[in-house]
C-alpha cells in the first residue's frame, strides 16, 4: 500500500446505501462491505487508500440512538492517528441527528468526517449512492501540504456539502433530501469539486482530539402550535428526571403570551429545567424580545437557539447536560456557537 496517499476509513452503520436489490426476488439486503472496490470499482481511480469497518449489525437508521454515537465516536477515536479522513455511512432519516451529535462529540477534530448515504441502493440502476460515495471519499482525501483541508464533521448529499449540525433533512423521496438552511455549502460538487474555504470550520489544532462519551438524553421536543392546551405542555413536563426542553416557537422566537403558559416555564425554569427557544421556521433565527410576544420568555431566563437547528439544538444540549455544568453556565455555554452549529 503506498503511504504516500491519504487513507480514508469508511464506516457503514446501516441505511440504504449498503443494501443490494435480489433482482429475482425485488428484495433489499446488505452486501459485505469488504467487497466494496468490487462493487464500486471507480473508488480505485480516486488517490487516496481506503480501509472499511461495519457495526457488527447494521442498523436501520430509525433505530439510531446515542448508543450509536458512541460507539462511532470510539471507532474514529481508536483510528484517528492512522487515517487522515473518515465516510460514514448512514441511513439519511436521521443522519442530520447523527452528524450534529458527533460534531460535538469530538472537540478539536482536525481530520474531516463525512456522512452521506442514498435514496436508493447501491445496485439500482438510477442510485445515487455510488456518486454520493464517490465525492464524499474525494472530500475526506483532499489535503494542502500533507493535511487535511477539511476539519469537521459535515454532511454530503447530491452534489454538496454541507456543514453537519447545520443540515436538516428536506425530502423523503428526491435525491436533494438535504438542505442546510442558515448556513452556506462548505464545497460544491460539478465539473470541478470547488470548496469554499471562508466556510470552513477552524478548530484549535495545537490541542489534542477529545472523545466526549457521556450523552444526558433526559431532554423533550415541544413544538408549539395555536390552541396547544395547559395539560398537553405541563404533562411534557412532569416527566420524570427531565432536565432540558427544547420548544419550537413561532417565526423569531415568538409565543402565546397567556399567563398560564409564561408562569409553567418559569416554574420549571427554577426548578432547573432548561428551557431552549427555537424556531419552528426553516430558515431564520430566534431573535428574543425583538416582538412583544417573546419578551417574557427573555424575562424569564429562557435560553435562545438563535439560528440553530432542531437536530443540532437536541444534540447540543444532550452534550451539554453530560458534561454536568452548573445552571448558569449551561445557559451561557449553549448561546455560544461551539462547532459552528449557530451564527
Amino acid at each position: 500500500m503506498n503511504q504516500s496517499k491519504p487513507k480514508i476509513l469508511l464506516i457503514y452503520t446501516g441505511g440504504t446505501i449498503g443494501m443490494i436489490r435480489d433482482f429475482k426476488s425485488g428484495v433489499l439486503k446488505a452486501f459485505d462491505f469488504k467487497t466494496l472496490l468490487d462493487k464500486i470499482p471507480e473508488l480505485q481511480l480516486l488517490d487516496c487508500n481506503i480501509e472499511t469497518v461495519s457495526f457488527k449489525e447494521p442498523i436501520d437508521s430509525s433505530n439510531m440512538n446515542p448508543r450509536y454515537w458512541v460507539q462511532i465516536a470510539e471507532v474514529i477515536k481508536k483510528s484517528y492517528d492512522a487515517f487522515d479522513g473518515f465516510v460514514v455511512l448512514h441511513g439519511s432519516d436521521t443522519m442530520s441527528y447523527t452528524a450534529s451529535a458527533l460534531s460535538f462529540m469530538l472537540e478539536n477534530l482536525a481530520k474531516p468526517v463525512v456522512f452521506t448515504g442514498s435514496q436508493l441502493p447501491i445496485g439500482d440502476l438510477r442510485t445515487d449512492a455510488k456518486e454520493n460515495l464517490i465525492t464524499s471519499v474525494q472530500v475526506a482525501s483532499l489535503q494542502k501540504d500533507n493535511k487535511p483541508i477539511i476539519k469537521e464533521v459535515c454532511l454530503y448529499f447530491e452534489y454538496k456539502l454541507y456543514r453537519g449540525n447545520r443540515t436538516t433533512k428536506m425530502n423523503a423521496e428526491h435525491f436533494e433530501a438535504f438542505a442546510s438552511p442558515n448556513y452556506n455549502e462548505l464545497a460544491i460538487s460539478g465539473v470541478h469539486l470547488k470548496v469554499n474555504k471562508k466556510y470552513l470550520f477552524n478548530p484549535d489544532i495545537e490541542k489534542p482530539l477529545q472523545v466526549h462519551k457521556n450523552l444526558d438524553n433526559n431532554i423533550a421536543l415541544i413544538k408549539l402550535f395555536p390552541g396547544i392546551t395547559k395539560s398537553v405542555i405541563q404533562s411534557v413536563f412532569e416527566t420524570s428526571d427531565l432536565k432540558a426542553v427544547i420548544l419550537e416557537t413561532y417565526g423569531a422566537g415568538n409565543c402565546t403570551t397567556e399567563p398560564w403558559f409564561i408562569n409553567l416555564l418559569e416554574e420549571r425554569i427554577s426548578g432547573g429545567v432548561h428551557i431552549i427557544n427555537i424556531t419552528q421556521c426553516l430558515g431564520g433565527s430566534v431573535m428574543m424580545g425583538h416582538y412583544e410576544t417573546s419578551i417574557g420568555l427573555k424575562k424569564i431566563g429562557v435560553i435562545s437557539g438563535k439560528d440553530i437547528t432542531t437536530e443540532a439544538a437536541i444534540t447540543k444540549a444532550m452534550y451539554l447536560l453530560g458534561q454536568n455544568i452548573s445552571k448558569e453556565n449551561f445557559k451561557s455555554t449553549y448561546e455560544m456557537s461551539l462547532r459552528g452549529e449557530m451564527t
